[in-house]
């Protein structure tokens, strides 16, 4: 048991001093950075964030405003200074463009570029080395593009255009400077000289001109001064004249004033006096408008009790009313509802009577329906057998019509039309019938067929004519027919018909009148 005790107490131990050796090593190789540092590591696992790998494979991993866990024996970390340098820049003489020797000075600011291929590259320079070593190769750098801006200009263009200078000096310079890691914040051309007194030459001309206009401004000065001078005295005169002018005036404005005041003081004493009477005058008038106002309050207020009185009597009023209304509407409402719910019952009394009377009434008239749909079914059950052997019979008539016509052919067809003959001479004679009176007008004529003889011979002659048009529509030639069938008594008997049907027609009355003797002839 103390075996064990001892054997899990060192391996307590022993967990505890690697994690303390752990926790040791990672404080001491964990590095970091603040924003203007980087942390250059390079070795072995320095994974795929933030590193930078050269033409040649080379790796480098870069850290800023942070940290990163170095490891060891296999990585190895270095800080990079981010912060920009000032460099003073001098150039001995040099000759410009026109071959004049000047000498200059600026300040330019540099620092080490902010993308990592800028900081690898940086690293690789100056990793190692001094600030004061990066500055120095840095001027050396700046000075000689310095120098050859200032052999390709003219005195005058870089004394009148610095900006322009300055310029051209930072973008030739930016590319050498790039190709070390840095760049150039600002460049600022400080002083211009010549040993020779170029400059001063190029400034007497500007001062001469500076003084003659200072020397003719002075004089326009002392001019205007003069003028100004002599203009403020002539005004000062004229002012102290029109100043005693003035005091003349205001004496006798104010011996006018004097005057008047006296009028007016003596005015305004007859005027006091008056004032004092109308004054007396409108008080008494002011105590009578208040006494009036006084009677006149008393009668509003009397007025107003009044109306309270009556307000409140009809309020006594409305309320007796009111009450005996109330009590009224109670009663007739009980008595409404009485006579509502006495009404309600005889409703359904006569509800529940006329449901049962109309329940057999129904009935009734169901029985009565049933019975009458039995007797017409039954009505019509007959009355269609008699339809069915009236429609027999008559089929059998005409069957045997047609057969008759078959059998005796012209013969039969001779008969009907002698059968139809009486009646159709009844009908050709009946307008006939219906005439009570004619007049005739006879001229006299001997004809036998005129006057009374040509009203007579109307049923004939349409009879004759009626045989024609026969014969013109059905091709039937009835005088024919009977020519050759004039022998059969059945022809004979029809056209003693025909005579018998002509002579019982009624008699007509015709009243002739001759023309020639004026007399009128009654048959």
């Amino acid at each position: 048991m103390d075996l064990l005790s001892n054997g899990i107490t060192l391996i307590l131990i022993v967990a505890v001093a690697v994690l303390v050796l752990f926790l040791i090593v990672f404080i001491t190789k964990y590095k970091t950075v603040g924003p203007d540092e980087a942390l250059i590591v390079s070795g072995s696992y320095l994974g795929r964030k933030n590193v930078f790998t050269d033409e040649g494979g080379k790796k480098v991993k870069i850290v800023r405003g942070g940290g990163t866990f170095v490891m060891p024996v296999f990585q190895q970390s270095s800080p990079l200074s981010l912060l920009s340098s000032k460099l003073e820049v001098r150039t001995p003489e040099i000759y410009t463009e026109q071959g004049v020797p000047v000498t200059a000075d600026g300040t330019a600011i540099i620092k080490i570029g902010g993308s990592i291929s800028e900081i690898a590259t940086a690293a690789e320079q100056f990793l190692g080395k001094t600030t004061q070593e990066r500055e120095n190769e840095a001027i050396e750098v700046v000075e000689g593009h310095l120098r050859a801006i200032l052999g390709s200009m003219t005195v005058e263009e870089i004394y009148k255009n610095r900006d322009k200078f300055s310029q051209e000096v930072q973008g030739v310079a930016t590319q050498d400077l790039s190709k070390m890691g840095l760049v150039i914040v600002s460049f600022t051309l400080k002083e211009v000289r010549d040993n020779n007194g170029y400059l001063d030459a190029l400034g007497k001309p500007r001062i001469a001109q500076v003084k003659r206009d200072a020397d003719v401004a002075e004089a326009e000065a002392t001019k205007e001064t003069r003028m100004k001078r002599a203009e403020a005295e002539k005004e000062a005169t004229r002012a102290e004249l029109e100043r005693k002018t003035e005091i003349a005036e205001a004496e006798k404005q104010n011996q006018l004033k004097v005057a008047e005041y006296r009028s007016e003081q003596e005015t305004a004493k007859a005027v006091a006096d008056q004032a004092y009477d109308l004054e007396s005058a409108r008080a008494k008038q002011e105590v009578i408008e208040q006494q009036m106002q006084v009677q006149i309050i008393e009668r509003e207020k009397q007025i107003e009790l009044e109306e309270r009185e009556i307000k409140r009597r009809e309020r006594q009023y409305d309320a007796e009313v009111k009450k005996k209304a109330d009590a009224d509407r109670y009663a007739i409402e009980q008595a409404a509802a009485a006579q509502k719910s006495q009404e309600y019952a005889e409703a359904e009394a006569n509800q529940y009577r006329i449901e049962t009377l109309a329940k057999a009434e129904a009935e009734q008239v169901r029985v009565q329906g049933i019975a009458k749909a039995d007797s017409e079914r039954a009505q019509g059950t007959a009355a269609a057998e008699v339809i069915k052997l009236q429609g027999l019979a008559e089929a059998e008539a005409k069957r045997k019509i047609a057969e008759a016509y078959d059998l005796y052919g012209q013969a039969a067809m001779l008969d009907m039309i002698v059968s139809m003959l009486p009646e159709y001479a009844k009908q050709v004679a009946a307008p006939m019938g219906n005439i009570d009176s004619i007049t005739v007008v006879d001229t006299g004529s001997s004809e036998s067929n005129g006057g009374a003889n040509k009203v007579s011979g109307y049923a004939t002659n349409l009879m004759a004519t009626a045989q024609e048009s026969l014969k013109a529509t059905t091709g039937l030639d009835i005088r024919e027919l009977l020519e050759n069938f004039s022998g059969k008594g059945n022809v004979k008997n029809s056209i003693e018909d025909l005579t018998s049907a002509v002579k019982s027609q009624k008699p007509v009355e015709v009243v002739e009148v001759d023309t020639t003797d004026k007399e009128e002839v009654v048959e």
